[in-house]
C-alpha cells in the first residue's frame, strides 16, 4: 500500500491556508474536486457541499488515522517496501509525529474547511433547519479540530479578507460548540430519512460526548489530571436519556455487526448520524475499513496493511461475539469473517489461502512495526462488503451506512457519567448500562465496573471507529506504553502540533506546549 491510494481530500494550494490560517487573498474557488462559492446564498446545495466535506471521515488517513494509530488498538506496520510512507503510520503509533507531518497538516486544512463552509450557511440561511443542521455539522468539526488539536482558528465569512482569523482555545471552543448545537437540537427534525442527514439526536448524542470531554478540554494542564464536574456529568446523563428516549435501542443477541453491515440502513437499531450509502451512490464508502486489512488474496482483495494489537485482542472473552463472528451471506460465500481475522484464512469454497509466496495465509498475533511479513498481525473487519451471488464482490459502491455516532457509544457514556458522579436516573447504575451492552454479545455479566473496566468495555464495542484516543486522554492512559511503543510518552502528545505552515500565516496561533 502506498501513499497515492489514500483518497484524503486534504486541501491544496494556498486556499487550505487562507481558511485555516489566515493569508491575506480569499477568491480562490478551487477545492480539490469540489467548488467553493464564496457568496453563498445557505441553501440546501450549500448545505449539501458541508454534508460532503464531512465525508474524509472515511479515510484510512487523517482524521480516522490520527484518532487510531496512536492507541493500543491500531498499528501500520511496514511490510517490506510496502507501507513504509515515508514513516508516516509509524510516527503515529510511535508519537514521534511533528508539526510537518503530512497527516497533522493535511487534517487540520481538512477539517478547517469544514468549519468555514459550515459558518458560510449559518451566516446566510435564512431556513432554520438548514441553519441548524449547518450549526451541528460546524459542531462535529469543531469538535475534532478542539480535540486533536486545541485550538480552534475562526474566520467570518463576511470580515474583509485581509483579516486574519481569531483564535479560540479549548475552554471557549467547547462554549461555542455547545451554543451550536444547543441551537440545533431545538431546530433540526426529531426524525429524518437517513443517518445522513442531522436530526435532534444527533444534536443530543455529540452535546453528551463534549459534555463527558468537557472536563479535558477545560483543564489548566494539556494531559491531566482532570476533574470531572458533576454539573458537566449530569449534563451526559441528559442528553443519553433524549436519544434513548427518542427510540434508539442496542442490537439483539447475535446481531451485533447488523450495525455495520450492508443492509444497516434498514435493520440498524442504533446507529444515530453518519454517511448514507447505497449501492448506486456511496459518496462516503466503508470500503477502505475493510481493504486496509484485507490481504491481496484474499476476496475481495485489500491493501495488506493495518492491524491490531494483540493485547487488545486479548482482552475480548472467546464468547463475545464482537471478538468474531461467521457472517450469514459473507463467511459462507467468500470465506470472511466480521470482527478480527487471526489464524488461517479462507476463500470461496472455504478454499485454504496462500500468501503471494505460497505459504498458508495466516495471520498472526505478533508484528513487528518495522519488519513485517505479509501475513503478520491480526486484521479487523468490523465493516464488510455483500457478496454477489457468483462469490465475488464489487466494494466499489458498498451500501454500508458509516456510522460516526451510535446509540452503544451513548449508552456507555451514560455508564461513565454515573462512574463519575452524575446523579442515575430511570433506576439505572453504571453496572446495569454496562451488562446491558455486554450480556447480549455473549460476554460474561460483569459483577462490579469501576474506570478501568469502563476503559477497556468501551474499547471491546467501540473498536475501529475512531473514539479510542479521545477515551485512552480522558481515562488519562494515552501515554502509557503499548506494543511496539515501550515507553511512556510526555503528556503533551495528547494534543497535536498546529501545522507549521499555519502558524507562520497567522500570527494569532501558537504552537502547542512540546513542539
Amino acid at each position: 500500500m502506498k501513499m497515492k491510494k489514500i483518497t484524503s481530500q486534504a486541501a491544496i494550494g494556498c486556499f487550505a491556508l487562507m481558511v485555516a490560517s489566515g493569508c491575506a487573498k480569499l477568491n480562490e474557488k478551487t477545492y480539490g474536486s469540489k467548488y467553493i462559492d464564496d457568496n453563498p446564498t445557505g441553501s440546501a446545495a450549500q448545505l449539501n457541499g458541508v454534508y460532503s466535506q464531512l465525508y474524509g471521515q472515511t479515510d484510512q488517513a487523517n482524521t480516522y488515522a490520527l484518532q487510531e494509530h496512536p492507541t493500543d488498538e491500531m498499528m501500520g506496520p511496514t511490510r517490506g517496501t510496502d507501507w513504509g510512507d515515508f514513516g508516516t503510520w509509524r510516527k503515529l503509533h510511535t508519537h514521534t509525529w511533528t508539526p510537518i507531518h503530512n497527516q497533522v497538516n493535511d487534517t487540520w486544512d481538512q477539517l478547517n474547511i469544514g468549519v468555514f463552509r459550515a459558518t458560510q450557511v449559518v451566516n446566510k440561511a435564512t431556513d432554520n433547519n438548514i441553519k441548524a443542521q449547518a450549526s451541528f455539522l460546524r459542531a462535529y468539526f469543531m469538535f475534532q479540530i478542539v480535540d486533536l488539536y486545541g485550538q480552534q482558528p475562526f474566520r467570518d465569512p463576511d470580515a474583509p479578507t485581509s483579516s486574519i482569523p481569531t483564535v479560540m482555545k479549548r475552554p471557549e471552543a467547547t462554549d461555542f460548540m455547545i451554543k451550536d448545537l444547543e441551537f440545533a437540537e431545538a431546530n433540526l427534525a426529531t426524525t429524518t430519512a437517513n443517518i445522513g442527514i442531522a436530526n435532534k439526536a444527533a444534536a443530543q448524542a455529540l452535546l453528551a460526548k463534549i459534555y463527558l470531554n468537557k472536563a479535558v478540554y477545560k483543564a489548566t494542564t494539556v494531559g491531566g489530571p482532570f476533574t470531572f464536574d458533576k454539573a458537566d456529568m449530569d449534563k451526559v446523563i441528559e442528553y443519553a436519556d433524549k436519544v434513548t428516549a427518542a427510540g434508539y435501542t442496542l442490537e439483539p443477541a447475535g446481531k451485533y455487526f447488523q450495525d455495520f453491515a450492508w443492509d444497516n440502513s434498514e435493520k440498524s437499531h442504533g446507529n444515530i448520524f453518519g454517511f448514507y450509502n447505497t449501492e448506486t451512490n456511496a459518496p462516503a464508502s466503508a470500503k477502505n475499513r475493510w481493504r486496509m486489512g484485507l490481504h491481496y488474496n484474499q476476496t475481495p482483495d485489500g491493501w495488506n496493511g493495518f492491524t491490531t494489537l494483540a493485547d487488545f485482542y486479548n482482552s475480548f472473552e472467546a464468547t463475545d461475539e464482537r471478538r468474531g463472528v461467521d457472517y450469514p451471506g459473507l463467511t459462507d460465500r467468500v470465506g470472511l469473517r466480521a470482527g478480527f481475522a487471526v489464524g488461517q484464512q479462507y476463500g470461496p469454497g472455504h478454499k485454504a489461502l496462500t500468501q503471494r509466496s505460497g505459504k498458508p495465509l495466516v495471520f498472526t498475533p505478533d508484528v513487528n512495526l518495522n519488519f513485517s511479513t505479509e501475513a503478520q498481525g491480526i486484521r479487523v473487519f468490523k465493516y464488510f462488503p455483500q457478496p454477489k451471488a457468483d462469490n465475488t464482490v464489487n466494494d466499489d459502491n458498498s451500501s454500508n451506512d458509516y456510522v460516526l455516532l451510535r446509540y452503544a457509544d451513548v449508552v456507555l457514556e451514560k455508564a461513565e457519567a454515573i462512574l463519575r458522579g452524575g446523579t442515575p436516573t430511570g433506576g439505572q447504575t453504571a453496572l446495569q448500562l454496562v451488562n446491558q451492552i455486554r450480556v447480549p454479545r455473549g460476554a460474561s455479566a460483569l459483577t462490579s465496573v469501576d474506570l478501568t473496566v469502563m476503559l477497556a468495555e468501551r474499547g471491546r464495542e467501540l473498536y475501529w471507529e475512531g473514539w479510542r484516543r479521545n477515551d485512552l486522554i480522558r481515562f488519562e492512559k494515552f501515554n502509557d506504553p503499548v506494543d511496539q511503543r515501550p515507553n511512556k510518552t510526555d503528556k503533551s502528545k495528547t494534543v497535536y502540533p498546529i501545522p507549521q505552515r499555519a502558524i507562520d500565516t497567522n500570527p494569532n496561533l501558537k504552537q502547542n506546549a512540546g513542539y
